[in-house]
């Protein structure tokens, strides 16, 4: 019973479609712009696929708790808890991480299969504990008590991140942003100012 709502955290992560922000974009529900009156029928109105999935993390978390011997309340969780929470996900995982003593260590795509175990990825495991971070916070919870920012919780996806770089032979990197020009960020500079001089 309570496996069931599992899979669905693990799932939105292995998708990396655009965030849909404007309704009645699915087939034929009503669409908010032709009905008139009746006031958003549904609680919440139009929600990003990111703010319908950290929904769905935190209700499941909450579940987990429940479910949890003896069951915990959110004011008595830590990040010991939230370690627990995450290696129970790993069984629903959909990544092959091999063992150091695997033929295939270190290969990206290994050409044969192998008995290494299913994990969770180290993304969907990272984008997880953001959305619950920002959900914990969201619902009434400090950010000096947020067990998903517990230095225990970043010492393991940092363990995790590592250990399935070398085992998939997968380097991850950081994307590194893109920093406005200086001339846009003062909107001092008038726009027809040269900005590269050479």
């Amino acid at each position: 019973m309570d496996s069931s709502s599992f899979p669905d955290v693990e799932s939105s992560n292995s998708e990396n479609s655009s965030i849909k922000t404007s309704g009645g974009g699915g087939g034929g529900g009503g669409g908010a712009s032709s009905s008139s009156g009746g006031g958003g029928g549904g609680g919440a109105s139009i929600l990003s696929r990111y703010e319908n999935q950290k929904r769905r993390d935190w209700n499941t978390f909450g579940q987990y708790l429940k479910n949890h011997r003896p069951p915990l309340s959110l004011n008595r969780c830590s990040g010991a808890h939230v370690l627990e929470f995450l290696r129970y996900l790993d069984q629903f995982g959909k990544t092959k991480v091999h063992t150091q003593i695997c033929p295939f260590y270190g290969h990206p795509t290994p050409p044969a299969p192998c008995p290494c175990p299913l994990r969770q990825a180290w993304g969907s495991l990272d984008a997880l504990i953001g959305r619950l971070r920002a959900a914990y916070e969201e619902n009434g919870g400090k950010p000096e008590t947020n067990p998903f920012g517990a230095r225990a919780v970043r010492l393991y996806l940092r363990e995790v991140r590592d250990l399935q770089s070398k085992a998939r032979g997968i380097n991850y990197e950081k994307k590194k942003r893109k920093r406005p020009p200086p001339a846009a960020v003062t909107g001092d500079a008038p726009p027809s100012a040269p900005s590269d001089e050479s």
